[in-house]
């Protein structure tokens, strides 16, 4: 069986799902109030891999990756009216109503999941349709004694109704100072300074809005998951993936909400993955240097260059992505597309069992996915192995690495894109060569070659090839 870190219990665990053969996995998903940036895709890409390699092992993964259309506000201190949702900053800043906005965001983030070969989970819920599963929760969790109604409409959970507070993140309740995440302010409707907002009062008419027995406003962020992962999944979950930001108070909170409504531990195990940086900084839109996923393709390189960096480095392991990095993932994809497509011309053989199985051991354990790369690449350059047999190992190891590493058998090689100017300029030189204009010719091929297009003379004519547009 495959081996993941827990986060809970701080060590690499077996993970042996409660129902054989079924693994039920939960994963937070994006706030769909902006394009997601690379940064958020490496989360995502995790809970892939985890499937990945759970379905290589036999199991049935049903996965449940939430929609936040509602309730994540722009500051979540607890102090409440401190922060706006961000969906409606977000409409008000771009003109548009708050279902606009959000379903044009989710549908960006769909179409990244799909360029990177990240699976669509089995159930996607959006909170703002299933409010009243979140109602149902927090009713239950006021006559169980967990929660209770503050002034303003809001309802509020009693952290210290649950005892196992803080094993997550570390930060326990005796060693949280009163207004800690909001600059010294407390909020005097709690009774306890670290409960939290299940349900956030209104009085203003506002989009995103829902009556409750408390009056009318609407959902707390951590709500959403506990209700929408304990209704998709059952009290039971094997998994719970997301960026290791969201430890703190997110899945503390989560956690303490699900195993309060059900009695028991409902997720198994907790799983995360470390932060991205870009060219040493966090990506931020404060900091400059937000990376689109079609901002991959503008520069011209193939999305799954980045899921190739990804791989490169543990999940656990925090990633300083750089253009830099992403050209020699671009490089060595297009390479191993390339030698695949080369050896499915040759007669097949059986995979190179030794390969398999490091590869195997290496994705079985935490996910080594580094690992499992550099065993792929002994491979390649060893010459001992047929090439047919290369085909297989390669085949078989994209069935995980998602890198679609057979894009290329069956097809001609692409001709690669020339920038701007360079068609003409060859045109140019082609004619000059016809009219034994020698100087002309050599002065093309120079400024070709300062836009990155390298001329080559043959008794064919001249041929060209051009680096990738934009990268430094």
């Amino acid at each position: 069986m495959f081996r993941l870190y827990d986060t809970r219990t701080r060590q690499v665990e077996p993970i042996r799902p409660a129902s054989r053969g079924l693994l039920r996995m939960y994963t937070c998903g994006p706030t769909v109030y902006r394009y997601a940036h690379v940064g958020n895709m490496r989360a995502y890409l995790l809970s892939d891999l985890i499937r990945r390699v759970a379905e290589r092992r036999g199991l049935t993964a049903v996965v449940c990756q939430n929609i936040t259309d509602v309730g994540q506000l722009t500051d979540d201190s607890e102090i409440d009216p401190g922060g706006e949702d961000k969906i409606l900053a977000q409409a008000r800043a771009e003109g548009r109503t708050a279902l606009q906005i959000s379903r044009c965001y989710e549908e960006a983030f769909r179409a990244d999941c799909a360029a990177l070969n990240i699976r669509p989970p089995d159930y996607a819920p959006r909170a703002s349709e299933c409010i009243g599963l979140m109602i149902g929760m927090i009713t239950k969790l006021i006559e169980t004694g967990h929660a209770y109604v503050g002034g303003g409409g809001n309802v509020y959970f009693d952290a210290r109704s649950f005892a196992g507070y803080g094993e997550l993140s570390g930060n326990r309740l005796d060693e949280l100072r009163p207004g800690h995440r909001s600059g010294g302010t407390t909020d005097d409707r709690k009774r306890f300074h670290a409960d939290w907002a299940l349900w956030r009062g209104v009085t203003d008419d506002r989009e995103l809005t829902w009556p409750a027995p408390w009056g009318t406003g609407f959902p707390g962020w951590h709500t959403e998951c506990s209700a929408m992962s304990l209704h998709y999944l059952g009290d039971v979950i094997d998994i719970h993936t997301a960026g290791i930001d969201l430890r703190f108070p997110h899945h503390e909170d989560e956690r303490a909400l699900s195993n309060s409504v059900a009695g028991h531990e409902v997720v198994r195990h907790w799983v995360h993955g470390e932060h991205l940086l870009f060219e040493g900084r966090k990506m931020a839109k404060s900091a400059g240097n937000v990376v689109l996923t079609a901002d991959l393709s503008e520069r011209g390189l193939d999305p799954l260059a980045a899921r190739l960096a990804f791989l490169e480095h543990h999940y656990r392991q925090q990633l300083n992505l750089t253009w830099d990095t992403l050209l020699a993932a671009d490089t060595t994809l297009r390479r191993w597309r390339r030698q695949v497509a080369s050896w499915a011309d040759s007669p097949s053989r059986p995979m190179c069992a030794e390969v398999t199985g490091d590869i195997a051991a290496a994705l079985d354990d935490d996910l080594d996915t580094p690992a499992a790369l550099r065993a792929l690449r002994r491979l390649e350059k060893d010459g001992e192995i047929p090439p047919g047999s290369k085909f297989e190992t390669f085949a078989h190891a994209d069935q995980v690495l998602g890198l679609d590493l057979a894009a290329d058998v069956g097809r001609a090689p692409p001709s690669p894109p020339l920038p701007g100017g360079a068609a003409a300029k060859l045109a140019q030189r082609s004619a000059a060569r016809a009219a034994q204009d020698w100087a002309a010719a050599d002065r093309l091929r120079s400024e070709l070659a300062a836009l990155g297009v390298t001329v080559s003379d043959t008794a064919a004519g001249q041929t060209w090839t051009a680096r990738h547009r934009g990268l430094s």
